[in-house]
C-alpha cells in the first residue's frame, strides 16, 4: 500500500504540493520539528539531518516509515505517531519549499521555549535522595545509578502517578574494565562504576510544560543533562529528552517507573 501510495505521488506530479498547507506546514514546523530540525531546516547538530530542500516524497514517505514503525527512531517514532497524513503533507511540502543547506551553513539556534530547562542540580542529593536501582549498558560498557527524591519514592510506593515535586536523578559512569577490557562485576551482577561521565535529570512542577508545544509536552516534566561539575552541557537540547519520553504517559513519562514501584514497595 505504501509503494502504491509514493508511486501514485510520483505520478500525480504536483497534486501533493497543491494539496497541502504550506503555512500549517510551517506553523507545525516550526513548533515542533524546528527543536532538532531547525525553523530554516537547517539542522540545530551535526548529528541530525537538514530537511530544507529535501524532495517531497522522500520527507512523506520517511515520516510515514517513522509513524508506522518501520523505521525505528527513539525521538521520531513518538513525534511523527501525532501526525495525520495531512499533517505529512503539509509539513514535507513545507520542507521542500525552502532552500537547501549549503556546505558554509552553520546549525540553527535551539528553540529557547524548549530548550530551556528549569531543573537546577540537586546538591544534596546524596543524602535526601533514595538509590532504587543500577542498570548496566553492557554495548557501551556504562553502568547508570537511578536516585528518586522522597515525593517520587512516595508515589511510587501507593502506586500512584508521580506528583509535583518529583525530581529523578541519574549518575552515569564508565564501567571498571579487566585485563581484557570486559566489564567487572560486583556480586549482584552490576558493573563496577570506575570513571564519572555526567548526570541526567528529570524533575516536575506545576506549570513548567506550559511553554512547551502538546506534540512535546511530558505533562509538567522538564529534564536535564549536567556534567561532571554538575553545570548544565551547553550543547543540551530538552526536545530529544520530550521527544523520547512523549510515550510514557501511564508511567509518568519515566522508563524505570516499573523498578521504581517494585523497590519502594519492598524497602
Amino acid at each position: 500500500m505504501r509503494v502504491q501510495f509514493v508511486l501514485l505521488a510520483m505520478l500525480a506530479g504536483t497534486t501533493i504540493a497543491n494539496a497541502a498547507d504550506v503555512d500549517a506546514g510551517k506553523a507545525r514546523a516550526n513548533a515542533v520539528c524546528a527543536a532538532c530540525h531547525g525553523r530554516n531546516g537547517v539542522s540545530v547538530a551535526a548529528a541530525i539531518p537538514n530537511l530544507a530542500g529535501q524532495k517531497i516524497d522522500y520527507l512523506i514517505s520517511q515520516l510515514h516509515a517513522f509513524k508506522d514503525g518501520e523505521r525505528k527512531n527513539d525521538l521520531m517514532n513518538p513525534i511523527a505517531s501525532q501526525l495525520n497524513d495531512q499533517d505529512i503533507e503539509n509539513v514535507a511540502t513545507f520542507f521542500a519549499s525552502l532552500q537547501g543547506a549549503s556546505v558554509s551553513s552553520t546549525q540553527s539556534e535551539l528553540l529557547p521555549n524548549v530548550a530551556k530547562t528549569r531543573v537546577s542540580f540537586p546538591a544534596d542529593y546524596k543524602t535526601r535522595f533514595t538509590k532504587y536501582l543500577t542498570l548496566n549498558f553492557p554495548d557501551e560498557n556504562r553502568v547508570s545509578l537511578f536516585y528518586a527524591n522522597p515525593a517520587a519514592l512516595k508515589a511510587a510506593s501507593t502506586g500512584a502517578p508521580l506528583p509535583d515535586g518529583s525530581m529523578i536523578l541519574v549518575e552515569s559512569f564508565s564501567a571498571r574494565l579487566d585485563e581484557k577490557e570486559n566489564p567487572i562485576q560486583g556480586s549482584d551482577g552490576s558493573f563496577v562504576p570506575d570513571k564519572l561521565a555526567g548526570y541526567g535529570a528529570m524533575e516536575r512542577q506545576a506549570g513548567w510544560g506550559a511553554e512547551f508545544p502538546e506534540m512535546l509536552r511530558n505533562d509538567d516534566w522538564n529534564y536535564a543533562s549536567f556534567n561532571t561539575d554538575k553545570v548544565i552541557r551547553s550543547d543540551f537540547n530538552q526536545a530529544q529528552c520530550l521527544a523520547c519520553h512523549k510515550p510514557l504517559p501511564k508511567d509518568s513519562h519515566l522508563f524505570t517507573m516499573k523498578r521504581l514501584r517494585e523497590f519502594a514497595n519492598t524497602n
